[in-house]
């Protein structure tokens, strides 16, 4: 049954805001992994282009079924292999699809295709390490226990992979190698996020 982009909810539509807020003013962006488009979707509203890209044919059909004609470029593809030119946007997002991908290559790919002084943010999922994550589990699962009590929650048709491969220790790590400065944040409902912005060396200094 078809649902409302506002009446859904689930655990990665609760950070949407924090990935919006991050690339604010970002004229070209691109979604990796989008989906069936509802990040997308939020973002074009803001007035940014907006390309998203995503291997899974039916998520890319809904995706287009969803959007004004011609209002987000929707490719079905492969992120690592698709032919995009160096520094072509000036915001990256992506939310739950790292996992899907080799870490390094896709980190280092976003990397290469933001212009200098752009924004990457990510919303990932990793897998926990027990016994030392024991606490953010208990608190995970407290947490979406009060969510579901109050909101239904939407259930994507997008391809699920789990376990993640990585933990969140190794997400981190792999993240700060590939993206000096970048800033890490462990969030709640099974999510971690990262933003970094591409230092831009013609920018004027302070």
């Amino acid at each position: 049954m078809y649902v409302p982009d506002v009446e859904r909810w689930n655990h990665n539509v609760e950070y949407h805001s924090l990935l919006v807020t991050a690339i604010a003013g970002a004229k070209d962006v691109l979604d990796v992994g989008c989906g069936e488009g509802m990040l997308a979707r939020r973002i074009r509203r803001t007035g940014a282009e907006v390309t998203g890209i995503d291997p899974d044919a039916r998520s890319i059909e809904l995706a287009r079924e969803q959007s004004a004609e011609g209002d987000i470029t929707y490719l079905q593809a492969d992120f690592l292999e698709y032919p995009f030119e160096p520094e072509s946007f000036d915001g990256i997002v992506s939310i739950a699809a790292l996992h899907h991908m080799d870490s390094t290559r896709a980190l280092t790919r976003m990397r290469e295709l933001l212009r200098p002084g752009g924004t990457l943010a990510i919303i990932g999922m990793a897998r926990n390490d027990f016994p030392a994550d024991l606490p953010w589990e208990a608190a995970a699962l407290l947490t979406s226990f009060k969510d579901r009590l109050f909101r239904a929650q939407w259930a994507h048709p997008s391809p699920i992979v789990w376990p993640p491969p990585e933990t969140y220790a190794e997400m981190r790590r792999t993240a700060t190698t590939l993206l000096p400065g970048v800033r890490y944040r462990r969030h709640l409902l099974w999510r971690y996020s990262l933003v970094w912005t591409k230092p831009n060396p013609t920018a004027p200094q302070a």
